[in-house]
């Protein structure tokens, strides 16, 4: 059976390989991997994506991506930051597509690195459609998303039985200026945990709107800052003061937030101790 077009290309497995790739010829366009670095944590970061890190020749990353997989960039590999926040491009989606297309164009291996998983609020079905559309070949690589691991190192778990049945993920930065256009009344369900990414400017009118649609205000609810890095922050408060909560603690910069009964399970759950030091690199993996 021939290979997909988009699945063609060669790719590093170790050290050893990239540097031969390095010093050889390689195809005219290699496909561009659009690689999910997970929420922070290198070690969360999968095998498959750490051997195309490995490989780059260039690597686009975003403002989600933390330094400590920045630094598993190779030494002399290319580094061009296009990281977005809400209300502040750094580069505009289109100039990324079309960054990327030039970059394949020119015969070097591209990483494009986002933040958790690329096919979860991080854009990257809109860049691999503007690869197809361009006969780019390209893959994903899938990352473990915040919602997973972010709670998991919080001590919730998204569903528990008893407390919640099912999960809704949903996005609460405004594509545009205006309104925030959601479902409320689906999402004010007191059997389903809400995670909400990108909530943080939004948090006083997300709150708001639940409470307005039915959902009680003592519903347990937290917000995870900088989740499984060495300076995670959990802010867990009832969803009427959570916003009043996350103000008095100064939270910035990656947020995510989590709505229902099962953060009521997290003082009992509460594992991680960030900063703390890693089990294998006290006691020495394999020895």
């Amino acid at each position: 059976m021939t290979p997909s077009p988009r699945a063609q290309g060669s790719y590093p497995k170790t050290p050893d390989e990239a540097n031969h790739m390095n010093r050889n010829s390689r195809p005219a366009i290699t496909p561009v991997a659009i690689v999910g670095a997970g929420p922070g944590d290198p070690d969360l970061m999968t095998v498959k994506g750490l051997r195309r890190l490995m490989g780059a020749d260039v690597v686009v990353y975003d403002k989600l991506v933390s330094d400590q997989i920045l630094d598993l960039i190779p030494t002399g590999a290319s580094r061009i930051f296009a990281g977005k926040q809400a209300r502040n491009h750094h580069m505009p989606q289109e100039d990324i597509n079309s960054l990327l297309v030039r970059l394949a164009r020119s015969g070097r291996r591209v990483v494009r690195l986002k933040g958790g998983d690329p096919f979860v609020f991080g854009r990257g079905g809109e860049e691999a459609l503007h690869l197809a559309a361009e006969n780019i070949p390209f893959e994903i690589v899938p990352g473990i998303t915040s919602s997973a691991a972010c709670t998991a190192y919080a001590g919730i778990p998204l569903t528990h039985r008893g407390l919640a049945h099912s999960v809704r993920f949903i996005t609460g930065h405004l594509a545009k200026e205006g309104s925030l256009d959601l479902d409320w009344d689906g999402l004010a369900d007191p059997e389903t945990t809400l995670v909400v990414y990108m909530g943080l400017t939004n948090l006083e009118t997300i709150c708001d709107q639940l409470i307005r649609h039915g959902l009680s205000p003592d519903t347990p609810a937290a917000a995870i800052n900088q989740g499984t890095r060495p300076d995670q922050r959990t802010v867990q408060a009832p969803l009427s003061g959570l916003a009043a909560a996350v103000e008095e603690a100064d939270l910035v910069g990656a947020t995510l937030l989590v709505i229902g009964k099962v953060v009521s399970l997290a003082p009992e759950l509460d594992w991680f101790l960030p900063g703390q030091v890693d089990i294998d690199d006290e006691t020495g993996s394999g020895d």
